[in-house]
């Protein structure tokens, strides 16, 4: 099933909760691969009802980034979504969701202003302000998001907790290729020589989180060996290469025993820029 409208899209979720079904809900952004499809089957085994949303918002797209050329296809998306459980795509259009005068955005503070904030002026107020909107019209009970974009499952933690959001956050672990790349829609910018060289990101997560099971507590030596590590792949734009604590994203001199630490890349390879991390636990 197709829902185009805002109105549509709330009247089918305000029946599905009056029947006392629960509904969980996998946003996105289109152009579907195999991580959304793993958030769709376990949405689909967790709950009654599914709804997956396709929009490429505008909101948490920079001046000169990629929204024009963002990968779009909307039906291959139906029929992906529909093949792994969805029971809804909801695809609105941007003048719905932003019509003319909208004025209203959503800003999640601190944890929103270093790594992706700091690269990304205003993009995680733009995915703050659009999932908002998105939960408010699909009304679920449990929102299902990938751990590849750490950072943002941080930020709607925060959106969820602060504006008392009856929702239940999930999230799952990054699908990866068999090189380990992590899937994204953007892989498809990748040339063949450039999809090789993505290799290396996975690898120096890796590498980084070794020399942590090592017995390394340094974060300035942790951030040495990915940036050593990603350097040896020859022409790799880095813009961040770094080890914070998994819960805050604050970066400790060192780290101890028992914390959780997240070590997050984000890299320009060739006209694409990726990101991707791994969760490590101290020793």
């Amino acid at each position: 099933m197709l829902v185009s409208t805002l109105s549509e899209m709330q009247q089918w979720s305000d029946e599905v909760r009056r029947s006392g079904k629960t509904i969980g809900v996998i946003p996105t952004m289109g152009y579907l691969h195999d991580g959304h499809r793993s958030l769709i089957e376990t949405a689909a085994r967790e709950c009654d009802l599914v709804v997956t949303t396709v929009f490429v918002n505008p909101l948490q797209f920079g001046a000169g980034e990629d929204f024009a050329r963002y990968p779009r296809d909307l039906e291959r998306d139906i029929q992906l979504a529909h093949r792994a459980g969805t029971h809804v795509v909801f695809a609105p259009s941007g003048d719905d969701m932003y019509p003319v005068g909208y004025a209203t955005t959503v800003d999640v503070g601190p944890i929103g202003e270093k790594f992706e904030g700091a690269f990304r002026p205003g993009h995680f107020r733009g995915v703050a302000t659009v999932v908002a909107k998105l939960f408010h019209l699909t009304k679920p009970h449990v929102a299902y998001f990938g751990q590849k974009d750490y950072q943002q499952t941080l930020v709607i933690a925060r959106l969820i907790a602060d504006l008392n959001f009856d929702i239940r956050l999930r999230v799952l672990p990054t699908v990866r290729e068999p090189d380990g790349l992590a899937m994204s829609s953007r892989n498809v910018y990748l040339q063949p020589d450039d999809r090789r060289k993505a290799s290396i990101i996975y690898r120096t997560l890796r590498a980084a989180e070794q020399s942590i099971l090592d017995g390394q507590r340094s974060r300035q030596r942790i951030n040495a060996v990915m940036y050593e590590t990603l350097a040896s792949a020859g022409d790799i734009r880095i813009d961040y290469a770094a080890a914070a604590r998994a819960e805050t994203l604050d970066e400790p001199e060192e780290f101890f025993s028992g914390d959780s630490v997240v070590l997050l890349v984000a890299v320009r390879i060739g006209s694409t820029r990726l990101i991707d991390n791994l969760l490590v636990r101290v020793p």
